[in-house]
């Protein structure tokens, strides 16, 4: 008998602990699935009992401003396109050829399209078939009235620019990601994305068997923040018309590309900004060069020629080592080794040449004379001060800095060719903010054109003039600025003078470098500003690769001229003569 209960204790025994172990795996796998590997199997059940969906922010609108009485003008907004499907199935056999020839005419589609949507519609057991995308609401209309059993359509929020081609240097583009969002590329809406695409909000819950949400089952949602709006700078009416003529200037001179960019220099704000040749941003996926959304204005460094010898010139005259009545004599051409520096068509001006004359005749023995006034590092940190071979910083995708480093190397030829703008390179908004710095005493401001940022939320943030140096003093911005006045005045007489206003400005014509030498093609731009006999209203440079033209004074200074004379018309700007 005792035995006989011994053995049964012991077979209790054993499946205590049996059961016990079996309790103790049960509690590890548990701990590990609930604890240790949570998050993971939470997201493994999404797909199974939970729903996940995205809300999309509306990206933000892009304005340009009127500077005349405060009002704004879209250049870049959101449009209702539609994406128009079928579904087969739905559509009989004998309806399939005038659905399709009802499509095509609707759409404007080209006849070999018909063929293939032939094809889609014929699907028997298809329930979908893609059509058309980005379909005008009038197209959508027509196809609708026409009531065709099995086409349907989707709305698509696109990025529309009103003005077209004219601005896309500038505002770049959007192209949809591949999340299906819209994404800036190239300009503002590059440079500006994040701010404009707003941030992404979400919403998930419990699903029910039939799909459903299960009501108070742990629903969560956070709101999207839409994107803010930009109001830029750049105004309306002048940008239409500086690009306008700057288009009108390329055809006419058979240019490769072309520049323009005009600036307040007492803030910094760009009022216009050209960039050619275009493209519509509307259809972006047109261009076949991918190079034509790169904005010359910021991005195409070139070697400006006499343009940048009023910079050069600023230097001596705010260290006080001339005058602008400051006399030297013409040797006609300087010898640097085995290389010759000529004056243009080789002319020789005498003994007796003012350094304003230097500048209105625009002699390259003069400026190297004036360069030798100083210690080549000297004029090097004047011109680091004037913001060349550095970007400016301009809030726009993407900017290219410029080379000076010819400067850094220990030879005089390359000092030399730098005192007239060879052997250094620039962009036309570096000369603007360089001429900006000759114009409002010497201040070399940060270019900006963002002048307000409007938040979703109501919170409106303004763009203040940034001060980056002290180029040169305000005496010799004033001096400069007489000095440049006098070349409109004397001589651009027939191309750059006004009968109401003075204006100060000077033409280069610089030789573009090739793999053995300079070349016979040329560069052409023209950088001034205006009304110099009162308060300066704008800076403006201008500039055209390779047109077929001999000299700048007949190119970037015409359309100079044109833009600059709208411009103070536009400003109601009294007359300063």
């Amino acid at each position: 008998m005792f035995t006989h209960h011994a053995e049964q204790y012991r077979e209790i025994r054993y499946l205590s602990l049996i059961f016990g172990l079996a309790i103790l795996l049960v509690v590890i796998q548990l701990f590990r699935l609930q604890i240790l590997q949570h998050d993971y199997y939470a997201t493994m059940a999404l797909d199974t009992h939970e729903i996940y969906q995205k809300i999309h922010p509306a990206r933000g609108q892009i304005y340009f401003s009127d500077s005349r009485n405060g009002d704004t003008y879209p250049a870049a907004i959101n449009r209702a396109y539609y994406k128009i499907y079928a579904v087969p199935k739905e559509i009989k056999k004998e309806a399939v050829d005038a659905t399709a020839q009802k499509i095509k005419t609707v759409l404007a589609l080209p006849d070999e399209a018909l063929e293939e949507l032939r094809a889609k519609l014929s699907k028997a057991d298809d329930p979908y078939e893609p059509i058309a995308r980005k379909i005008p609401e009038e197209q959508w209309s027509q196809l609708e009235a026409a009531k065709l059993t099995g086409i349907y359509a989707t709305t698509e929020i696109y990025r529309y620019y009103p003005e077209g081609a004219s601005s896309a240097g500038a505002l770049g583009f959007c192209a949809f990601d591949q999340e299906d969002n819209l994404a800036g590329k190239y300009g503002v809406e590059g440079y500006w994305n994040k701010t404009l695409a707003g941030k992404t909000g979400f919403f998930s819950g419990e699903r029910a068997e039939g799909g459903g949400w299960i009501s108070l089952a742990g629903l969560t949602s956070v709101e999207a923040e839409n994107g803010a709006d930009l109001v830029l700078t750049i105004d309306r009416a002048i940008q239409y018309k500086a690009c306008s003529r700057l288009a009108e200037g390329l055809k006419a001179f058979n240019a490769q590309s072309a520049s323009l960019v005009m600036m307040d220099p007492a803030t910094g704000a760009i009022i216009a900004m050209c960039s050619l040749p275009g493209y519509d941003p509307n259809n972006f996926s047109e261009v076949k060069n991918m190079e034509a959304f790169n904005n010359t204005a910021i991005f195409t460094p070139y070697e400006p020629g006499s343009v940048f010898k009023p910079i050069v010139m600023s230097s001596v005259l705010d260290q006080g080592l001339v005058s602008p009545n400051t006399t030297f004599s013409d040797p006609c051409e300087r010898q640097f080794g085995k290389y010759t520096i000529h004056n243009a068509l080789g002319k020789c001006y005498g003994p007796r040449v003012t350094m304003t004359e230097v500048l209105e005749n625009s002699i390259n023995t003069g400026m190297i004379w004036v360069s030798e006034k100083m210690p080549q590092e000297t004029m090097k940190s004047y011109i680091e001060k004037f913001g060349f071979g550095q970007q400016t910083g301009v809030p726009l995708d993407t900017e290219m800095p410029g080379n000076i480093s010819s400067l850094e190397k220990k030879s005089v030829l390359s000092t030399a060719q730098a005192s007239f703008g060879q052997g250094i390179t620039v962009t036309p908004l570096q000369l603007a903010v360089a001429y900006s710095a000759l114009a409002n005493g010497g201040q070399v401001l940060k270019p900006y054109l963002i002048k307000e940022i409007r938040y979703s939320n109501g919170k409106v943030e303004k763009t203040d003039p940034t001060v980056v140096a002290q180029a040169i003093s305000p005496r010799a911005s004033k001096l400069i600025t007489g000095m440049l006045t006098s070349v409109v005045e004397k001589t651009y007489r027939a191309t750059v003078k006004m009968g109401g206003y003075y204006v100060a400005g000077k033409t280069g014509t610089a030789q573009i470098p090739g793999p053995g030498g300079y070349t016979e093609e040329t560069n052409h731009t023209f950088c001034g500003y205006a009304p110099t006999g009162s308060d300066i209203k704008f800076v403006m440079v201008v500039k055209f690769e390779k047109p077929e033209r001999q000299w700048a004074e007949s190119t970037a200074a015409v359309v100079f001229k044109d833009v600059a004379d709208f411009a103070l018309k536009y400003y109601n700007i009294q007359k300063d003569k």
